[in-house]
């Protein structure tokens, strides 16, 4: 037979027996049997090497050994889900999801505790795969998705797709790796988890194949107004093209999807994967638009977490942690202690109000557990375990770093150091200043600047900027080398041309988050604009309340804030908005505000329909207000927009415009 025609033959029989087995759990030919085809392609290809390609079941072996792993933009940000840790969470994101799509019924699924990647498909072919990492860029790991068997190199159908799913380790594959980590003498991994992510991440693509991964697809991924099937059709879909996806249950009400979450913790031990939880998605694809997103999440999915695992240990100490705005973290050293597969040893303990509610005292034996399977935190003390000798809890009255007396606003619960001179608050800020989420410096992690700060050569914000001059300095001293340094200062010459919101977000402004600094940025443009801005300014954007725009006003108005702006300019980092603006439609640029009770909409679903049309809708009306959506009972809102001559629409008026 024709070698050519052979191998092509080998290759759709062993997708085939790969899907049976992997996807759909239903072999149909023998172990023998199958490693017989496989060999066959192998030495097929072996004497005729011209005709083994990319997509062949052969490349699932590893063999590929990278130098480092390249970026992946992704081409729709891989957003994070909200967390609902109760039923009560659940009724409040059924509420709110409501009051825009009254309509909206809901898909609830299993939530396997891996790693987050996306695979993009060209003409049905494999041809990237990459992390979630910061959500907006990841890392290509190819190499290594190509050796999990449950991820098809060629699909059903020839067509351009990109999927998101969740890359993770059987139960019985972990034991089976840490026996044979342990019988060799090495470090067995903490959980599941913790292996699929450290064997994704692999240089060398052998030891992802050896390690038995593999991968579940939940979602497609597409633009919102190009969805033209529901959740549950495109799982259907999804599986009709050869990808493994989990069962799913349709629910018509929160009362359905509380029952059937309830019902997967029940049996969250009976199955071959580790779950810490569920996911509940609304089901009308179509109407993710109008329901929305916020910076970090979609506003039409939400995370159920179960209830966290509980243990028992001692407080051994409380010390005082300086966050970057000069806020005060009381944090409790724990005797360490396991808990679901990780040794905790610290946990907050917020502020002093919430060591006094729950009479937390050092020497204390108490109960931990992971909030939301992540930040361990303190539920209870053991109170019969109590020495009869303990002191009560004394708050600090001086920052811990610097000695500045503490202040606490009448509004906030917690203390604040005001010192901007805080060596404490100086190095959290500068750690702030180049994480991921704001300028993100690759390769200047805590530890960089804080060795960096200790010897003196990070001070301040520009200083990072500055550290090029230090560069014959920074390669001697141990622990850095040419190559290392190098990169790092190449990655902060890069970040002189990020947009302006990275910026905004990185100065660390109290209250301004990163949708905040995005908001911000999208709608003056520029810092200078910003910084000639005043409260009232501020409060007339959408997401700006007054006390983030006091504390914006404040930031800019301060003499030492101002110079370092005018430094971090000079020095060439870009002070502009260059991200992508939503596209234009029939209200770009308007205004509006909306007052009254309206008939057919909540105020809520007309907001979702005004801003989908480029429009912005605020709280309050003022000269820039270019349209007020008057229903009945408007009330003094209408009287100003009268006084100010501003265009007032009823609700017809304002469904004829947007049809």
């Amino acid at each position: 037979m024709d070698a050519k025609k052979r191998i092509e033959e080998l290759k759709k029989a062993i997708n085939h027996h790969d899907y049976q087995y992997h996807v759909l759990d239903k072999p149909t030919i023998s172990d023998v049997e199958y490693d017989r085809l496989l060999r066959e392609l192998v030495d097929l290809e072996k004497a005729h090497p011209e005709l083994k390609t990319d997509d062949s079941p052969t490349q699932r072996v590893g063999g590929a050994v990278l130098e480092g792993f390249e970026k992946v933009e992704h081409t729709l940000p891989m957003l994070s889900l909200a967390n609902a840790f109760n039923p009560e969470d659940l009724k409040d994101f059924d509420r709110r999801l409501k009051a825009v799509a009254p309509k909206a019924t809901y898909i609830v699924e299993r939530k396997l505790d891996g790693l987050a990647a996306a695979l993009t498909y060209e003409q049905g072919k494999l041809v990237r795969a990459a992390t979630r990492g910061n959500g907006v860029v990841g890392e290509d790991i190819t190499h290594n998705v190509k050796t999990i068997r449950a991820v098809p190199m060629t699909l059903q159908k020839s067509v351009d797709i990109e999927v998101r799913g969740e890359i993770f380790m059987p139960k019985a594959a972990f034991l089976r790796l840490n026996e044979a980590r342990e019988a060799a003498g090495e470090a067995t991994f903490k959980n599941p988890r913790n292996a699929a992510a450290g064997s994704v991440r692999q240089l060398d693509s052998r030891i992802a194949a050896d390690r038995t991964l593999d991968m579940v697809i939940y979602s497609l991924s597409e633009h919102d107004e190009d969805a033209s099937m529901t959740h549950q059709e495109t799982l259907s879909y999804l599986r009709e093209l050869g990808f493994k996806t989990n069962d799913v249950i349709a629910c018509d009400s929160i009362d359905a999807v509380i029952k059937a979450c309830l019902d997967i913790e029940s049996k969250r031990n009976d199955f071959d994967y580790d779950i810490d939880g569920a996911v509940v998605k609304v089901n009308e694809r179509a109407l993710y638009k109008t329901i929305g997103y916020t910076a970090k999440s979609p506003k039409w999915a939400i995370a159920y977490k179960f209830q966290a695992e509980e243990a028992l240990t001692r407080i051994e100490d409380i010390r005082y942690q300086v966050g970057r705005t000069g806020q005060i973290t009381p944090v409790a050293v724990l005797r360490p202690v396991d808990i679901q597969g990780s040794t905790v040893s610290r946990a907050t303990l917020h502020n002093d109000g919430y060591i006094r509610d729950k009479d937390i005292r050092i020497g204390d034996d108490v109960l931990i557990r992971k909030a939301g399977d992540i930040i361990p935190e303190v539920v209870s003390v053991v109170l019969e375990n109590r020495d009869a000798e303990s002191d009560p809890f004394t708050m600090i009255s001086q920052c811990p770093k610097c000695t500045t007396p503490l202040t606490r606003s009448e509004s906030e619960a917690d203390l604040y150091c005001e010192n901007p001179a805080c060596p404490a608050r100086q190095a959290e800020a500068l750690i702030h200043f180049v994480s991921r989420r704001a300028m993100d410096i690759e390769g200047m992690g805590n530890r960089v600047v804080e060795v960096f700060y200790n010897e003196g050569y990070l001070q301040s914000i520009p200083d990072i900027y500055r550290l090029k001059d230090h560069r014959e300095v920074l390669i001697r001293r141990a622990g850095f080398g040419e190559k290392s340094i190098d990169k790092l200062l190449t990655n902060i010459e890069k970040t002189k041309s990020n947009s302006l919101e990275k910026l905004l977000f990185g100065l660390g402004i109290r209250y301004v988050g990163e949708k905040v600094a995005k908001v911000l940025a999208m709608h003056f443009g520029t810092l200078s604009d910003i910084i000639q801005s005043g409260v009232d300014d501020l409060v007339d954007i959408d997401e700006v309340g007054e006390k983030i725009a006091q504390s914006v006003v404040d930031y800019m108005q301060n003499d030492k804030n101002q110079a370092m702006l005018k430094e971090l300019q000079e020095i060439g980092l870009n002070m502009t908005f260059t991200g992508k603006r939503p596209e234009a439609g029939a209200f770009s640029g308007l205004v509006f505000v909306l007052t009254g009770k309206l008939d057919t909409m909540t105020r809520d679903e007309a907001k979702a329909h005004i801003e989908a049309q480029g429009g912005k809708v605020t709280g309050s009306v003022s000269a820039k207000t270019n349209v007020l959506v008057a229903g009945e009972d408007a009330g003094s809102k209408l009287d100003k927009a009268k006084s100010l001559d501003i265009e007032i629409w009823d609700e017809s008026t304002l469904k004829e415009r947007l049809t």
